[in-house]
């Protein structure tokens, strides 16, 4: 569909091309040397002293998991409101998931203190989401981790919302926060490489885990020997291949250099929506992340809570047909057949997860995209009510 507005833009361009042209040109595709830069740039922006690149962002979290200790019979606690993926990458270590609530119907991150209340003998890893590109309350759950004598549970970041995000504590950015931080470069993302992602971390013996567990479990790689380097391996972790390749972090490198640039436009562009909707007095609708406790965050997503009672499929159809891509982060996960085994108690959740709308957000969008959008809106309320 030609959609006047559509949920996101992906900004790409001749640099872009022209990088990946080079990887061509230079005959050696597989991780090597550009893959290395990007992981060096990429650290130094979140500001970290180790960055991983991956094949994309679920397999990242698979690796993370397993980096910090997950395996079967292990729990982990994480928020129901996030993509599927981050239940599934620790399902498939043979992991028990125990979801946990939203903080408020404003704070969509997980709530510290039902997260914590979850934590048992069993709990090997707790997942702090950054929603929609606002900060997670990292420091609450490690202190409250601590006054539980546990800490030894992991703490993994799930940042595929949130690059450059600031977080919750000081001058610190969301990947720089937990134990191990995962990022996705999809093609919605803020920064995109097509597919692709990168994990974080501060410790050097989590940084070669996460290598060794991206790639085989060997000691050396393709690149290293094609050098000269090494001639051989050994494989001392059973593990799977999560490797980026060159051209991706080609691509990659340039979308971190405008990643700064996109997101102060995605800010800009959420403060046309707040008065946009503040002029539209739309009676019942919330906007998500208003009180300002969250940090500089990545404005992945501009969400909103429908009116009590709204349903939601109808304005969904009525702004598509004015042109306007919307959509919805995310299904809880408690919700899919696949988890319908899993007991969830989350009163908070459950409240919103029928009201929640994503209106469309990108670096490109004019404040007459958001005119035209929140109209659109307006519009739909006002025929569904």
């Amino acid at each position: 569909m030609n959609w006047k507005v559509p949920l996101t833009d992906v900004t790409l361009g001749e640099e872009e091309a022209l990088a990946a042209a080079d990887v061509v040109r230079s005959g050696w595709l597989s991780q090597g040397e550009r893959v290395a830069a990007f992981e060096a740039d990429f650290a130094a922006m979140v500001g970290v002293p180790h960055a991983i690149a991956v094949s994309n962002c679920t397999v990242g979290l698979e690796v993370a998991y397993s980096a910090v200790g997950v395996g079967p019979g292990d729990e982990v606690v994480m928020p129901a409101l996030t993509f599927v993926a981050t239940a599934n990458a620790a399902r498939r270590l043979g992991a028990t998931v125990v979801f946990a609530d939203i903080t408020s119907d404003d704070d969509l991150c997980v709530d510290p203190a039902d997260l914590l209340a979850k934590v048992t003998a069993k709990t090997r890893a707790v997942v702090l989401v950054h929603y929609a590109g606002f900060a997670a309350d990292v420091a609450a759950v490690r202190a409250g981790l601590a006054a539980l004598g546990r800490p030894d549970v992991a703490v993994v970041e799930d940042c595929a919302h949130a690059p450059a995000a600031g977080s919750r504590e000081g001058d610190a950015r969301c990947g720089a926060l937990g134990d191990v931080a995962a990022f996705s470069f999809f093609s919605n993302k803020n920064m995109t490489t097509g597919e692709g992602g990168m994990l974080t971390t501060r410790s050097a013996e989590h940084d070669r885990a996460l290598r060794l567990l991206r790639a085989h479990g060997m000691t050396t790689t393709t690149w290293d020997r094609h050098r000269g380097h090494a001639f051989t391996y050994d494989v001392v972790r059973v593990a799977t291949n999560a490797r980026m390749d060159e051209i991706r972090a080609a691509i990659g490198r340039i979308q971190l250099g405008r990643l700064a640039e996109a997101n102060r436009c995605r800010v800009v562009a959420r403060r046309w929506y707040l008065d946009a909707l503040a002029s539209a007095a739309l009676p019942g609708l919330q906007v998500a992340f208003t009180d300002g406790r969250y940090g500089d965050g990545a404005q992945h997503l501009f969400v909103v809570l429908l009116p009590p009672g709204v349903e939601r499929a109808a304005v969904m159809a009525s702004m598509r047909g004015a042109g306007v891509q919307t959509s919805v982060h995310y299904p809880p996960t408690h919700r899919f057949a696949a988890y319908a085994d899993v007991p969830a108690a989350l009163p908070r959740t459950d409240a919103i997860a029928d009201r929640l709308l994503t209106l469309p957000l990108g670096p490109a969008m004019r404040e007459e995209h958001v005119a035209l959008v929140v109209d659109a809106l307006a519009r739909a309320l006002g025929a569904h009510r």
